[in-house]
């Protein structure tokens, strides 16, 4: 065996840095590709054979004298865009997931061209928080668009929101989860100034970024909805068990989550095993595969709920692919108690508060994605 002066620098972090077990990374991106082709195929089918002839003749001069014979989604043509409830929360929590998803995509993408080697040690936390910051004005625009078309005038309302709401949330639960590391003298601990620092670039480059988005999106025109939205709203019916909101949001979020459960595991091997993942390639792929099967769930229950008179989908749209946030937090149970040996109770607080934070990131990220169809 070669002693470490006969192995060249350059290739020092290959043995570290091959995959373990691939053949478990391509079973599981084949079947997520199986469930976006099925997926696929099925909003395919709607759009071809039942939406495309009912738009056309909606459109059509003369469409008025078939509205006595319509059913199902098309009787709820005219409350379709009717603002949701709580409009000012949706906007904020869609343009952070703008955010989320811009950093995500920029990171990988980095990471798939090898910037980020687990050899340059921080790499990819610096540009994951870099990045965040960044893209805070894609947050701000995108909030204050949503805000607006939905009839909004709170507008510094939701500039405060946009710019503090998230980027607020994660460093109040960091912070106080760093407090837990002090005290049981951890060496992971974060100094105090460290965090004050990153306090401070939110300051300096975040809240000015957003700010700046959100006003940009306050100056455009108001979006126009293509159909005009009736004065009185339409009675909703009462609805089957599968499409009542809490089994609705449930059921979608199942796909992304099994799409993505094959990668969480890997990941959370190496976060609380402290093992390098270098599967940038396989979780880029998966990141695409989530993005298809998020939208494509929200826009097939979206329509199975309009074919049920329900036109309530907006808040609907981005909870049934955010449930795959849920599904991340309770298989967290489930790793717990079978993989983690842990006894004491600041690391079982320390494990469930990261999880936390994760799983409502992935929450927020992946709802937006379903927002898409916007």
């Amino acid at each position: 065996m070669p002693s470490l002066s006969d192995i060249e620098w350059a290739t020092r972090w290959d043995g570290y840095l091959r995959v373990l077990e691939p053949s478990i990374h391509w079973f599981s991106l084949i079947n997520s590709s199986i469930i976006v082709l099925f997926l696929t195929g099925m909003v395919s089918m709607i759009v071809l054979r039942a939406l495309h002839k009912d738009i056309s003749r909606y459109n059509a001069v003369d469409a008025q004298e078939d509205v006595q014979e319509d059913y199902g989604w098309k009787l709820v043509h005219g409350d379709v865009f009717r603002p949701p409830n709580k409009p000012m929360t949706l906007a904020v929590l869609t343009g952070s997931g703008v955010q989320l998803i811009a950093m995500t995509g920029v990171v990988l993408v980095f990471a798939v061209f090898g910037f980020l080697s687990p050899s340059n040690r921080g790499a990819l936390g610096t540009m994951m928080i870099l990045f965040f910051m960044i893209f805070s004005c894609i947050s701000g625009y995108t909030s204050a668009r949503l805000y607006k078309m939905n009839g909004g005038e709170m507008w510094k309302t939701n500039m405060i929101l946009s710019a503090t709401l998230l980027p607020g949330t994660l460093i109040g639960g960091l912070i106080g989860l760093n407090f837990f590391l002090i005290y049981s003298h951890s060496s992971g601990a974060v100094p105090f100034g460290t965090m004050m620092a990153i306090a401070g670039l939110w300051l300096i480059i975040s809240l000015p970024l957003s700010i700046v988005g959100s006003y940009i999106g306050l100056r455009k025109p108001k979006l126009e909805q293509p159909v005009r939205t009736n004065q009185i709203p339409r009675q909703i019916p009462e609805q089957p068990t599968y499409l009542r909101s809490i089994p609705s949001i449930l059921m979608g979020g199942i796909l992304p989550f099994g799409a993505i459960f094959i990668e969480l595991y890997f990941i959370m091997n190496s976060i609380w095993f402290h093992k390098i993942y270098y599967g940038i390639g396989f979780l880029f792929l998966v990141f695409g595969v989530l993005i298809l099967t998020c939208s494509q769930v929200a826009i097939l229950m979206c329509y199975f709920h309009m074919c049920g008179e329900d036109y309530h989908w907006s808040w609907r749209a981005f909870l049934t692919a955010g449930a795959t946030g849920f599904y991340a937090y309770a298989y967290s149970f489930l790793y717990y108690f079978t993989k983690l040996d842990i006894n004491s109770f600041t690391s079982t607080v320390l494990y469930f508060g990261y999880s936390s934070i994760i799983s409502v990131l992935l929450a927020i990220m992946t709802g937006k994605k379903s927002l898409f169809l916007f």
